[in-house]
């Protein structure tokens, strides 16, 4: 039986084998069996659940990692969330390590922010509270109208620093831009290392077409020959006064604060996905002098040609966690290395369900981790 003395259930709600891998090491450490549970794809690629035993009046909880095809990874979450519902489980809680769409957070031109209408279909599905994992950004926590923990894989990356890494002491934290320098800086502080931040940007970047630097257009005047219309952007609100120069916005080449001759460079982030920017950042580590390069990321989507760019560029090792399966691109790249945090969602579990306090699994976290 799955029902432990607590009455609570876990399942997972893959379809693929591969992405089951967390869940089995997650109930492994709470002593209960998974739930039994099939999710498939019909042939017209419609999702099915069928959940297998009663879940009635129990705690459930949904383990789901997120595998390159996100969509219908998140489609097997909203249904089997619904099923639950509707077979009157009590609490619906949700164990996501990686949160898809957590890039798209902020608004962008005539885009939109999806990450908020992933948190509106989790809730109308039916899920009362969610476990995550270094959220890309903290905000997005105010998308949702319930409980959400934020764990953090620091802990867990910084012990990997200190006893896969000869020689740490002489080390030094990089942040490969500024916006990651306050995470770079909890590493930095626990670690009692230095820290460097990478300034600028390749000259040519993807951001470029989104981003605006190129718009508005540069014009000084407000008026045109008679009878001809400025467009609106362009129109002055009086006749006859001129608008400043709007200067389009420039791409500072990539330099980097701090010392990194001779040590051991490791730089921090969240999410590796595309790698380019990462290589980039390695090759500019070399030519300062640094000898060893790391990187060490919570979530490791290494999407595309990520694997053999590594294998090929200056980078020593990549460190991430298994919140995200990985083992193709393992396979395909030796330096890539897995850190397991089945330990903390484990623990997570076991305390939401028995109303204990979080507190404990936040010690030592900065506010900026």
């Amino acid at each position: 039986m799955n029902v432990g003395k607590s009455g609570y259930r876990v399942f997972s709600a893959n379809s693929t084998t591969a992405c089951t891998e967390l869940a089995k090491r997650i109930t492994e450490r709470l002593g209960v069996e998974l739930g039994k549970s099939v999710v498939y794809q019909e042939a017209n690629r419609e999702t099915r659940v069928d959940v297998k035993e009663s879940v009635r009046g129990q705690d459930i909880f949904i383990i789901q990692t997120i595998p390159r095809d996100v969509n219908t990874a998140i489609m097997e979450l909203l249904i089997m969330a619904y099923a639950l519902k509707t077979s009157c489980a009590q609490n619906i809680i949700g164990v996501i390590p990686y949160f898809p769409y957590s890039k798209q957070c902020k608004m962008r031109k005539r885009g939109s922010i999806v990450c908020k209408l992933l948190a509106s279909m989790l809730a109308k599905a039916g899920l009362t509270h969610i476990i995550t994992m270094d959220l890309h950004q903290k905000e997005i926590q105010g998308f949702f109208t319930f409980p959400v923990d934020n764990l953090r894989a620091s802990p867990f990356l910084i012990q990997y620093i200190q006893e896969e890494i000869p020689d740490y002491r002489n080390a030094v934290i990089v942040a490969k831009s500024p916006s990651a320098a306050k995470r770079a800086q909890s590493f930095a502080e626990r670690l009692r290392l230095g820290l460097a931040v990478m300034h600028g940007e390749p000259q040519c970047s993807e951001s470029d077409m989104a981003d605006g630097r190129n718009s508005p257009p540069a014009v000084r005047t407000s008026t045109g020959p008679p009878g001809l219309e400025l467009p609106w952007r362009q129109q002055a609100p009086f006749p006859g006064i001129e608008l400043p120069m709007m200067m389009a916005k420039e791409k500072p080449p990539i330099t980097v604060v701090g010392d990194v001759g001779g040590r051991i460079a490791i730089i921090v982030d969240d999410i590796i996905d595309d790698v380019e920017d990462f290589v980039a950042a390695a090759e500019i580590l070399k030519e300062r002098g640094a000898y060893k390069i790391y990187i060490m990321a919570t979530h490791g989507l290494l999407s595309a040609e990520a694997p053999r760019l590594i294998e090929e560029s200056a980078i020593d090792e990549v460190v991430v966690t298994n919140t995200v399966p990985h083992e193709v691109q393992k396979l395909q790249c030796p330096k890539i290395k897995t850190v397991d945090v089945s330990m903390i969602l484990a623990e997570a579990i076991r305390r939401i369900h028995n109303g204990e306090s979080m507190a404990y699994l936040f010690r030592n976290i900065a506010v900026d981790d």
